[in-house]
């Protein structure tokens, strides 16, 4: 596949639909994590015109920050703190409609309104998680939830 995304207009579902198959496609035969975890943010963010989105891998016992598109961002969270540690430690996807009431928000930005944090669950263990930011309150939904577990599921982690 080229390069190239074709970044398509509708409903949330439609663009989705449209961006799957692309995502599929540009990392079903590359082997690299970081080159896939790169270009899924990168497709991302090129749909959706997220604030940010982008990756954050468990190592040891923080989550660390990898490949994402966007404003710097944090390097380290604990687990259980703020949205993306809280994902993380009941390993189950949050979305959060307004941040400033999710209670120990990190703000690692004061542009982010809204977000949705997916879990990336390989033998029963958080090994990373999805963290999409919005600069628009209640940004994230059910259709989001359900089309981004189904992105993170196709990322392969080595064993």
């Amino acid at each position: 596949m080229a390069e190239d995304l074709l970044i398509v207009k509708g409903s949330k579902t439609d663009q989705y639909k449209t961006l799957l198959p692309q995502v599929k496609s540009l990392i079903e035969t590359e082997p690299d994590l970081i080159a896939n975890l790169a270009n899924i943010a990168g497709a991302l963010k090129e749909q959706f015109s997220w604030l940010w989105v982008g990756f954050y891998l468990v190592k040891k016992e923080e989550l660390v920050l990898g490949p994402f598109q966007g404003p710097v961002a944090c390097t380290r969270i604990k687990k259980g703190q703020g949205v993306c540690g809280t994902s993380w430690a009941k390993a189950t996807t949050l979305i959060v409609a307004d941040v400033e009431k999710f209670p120990g928000h990190i703000a690692c930005s004061s542009l982010s309104r809204s977000e949705i944090v997916v879990p990336v669950i390989r033998n029963a263990d958080v090994v990373a998680v999805l963290d999409a930011d919005s600069e628009n309150l209640d940004a994230f939904d059910e259709t989001d939830k359900q089309y981004l577990e189904e992105i993170v599921g196709w990322i392969h982690f080595d064993s």
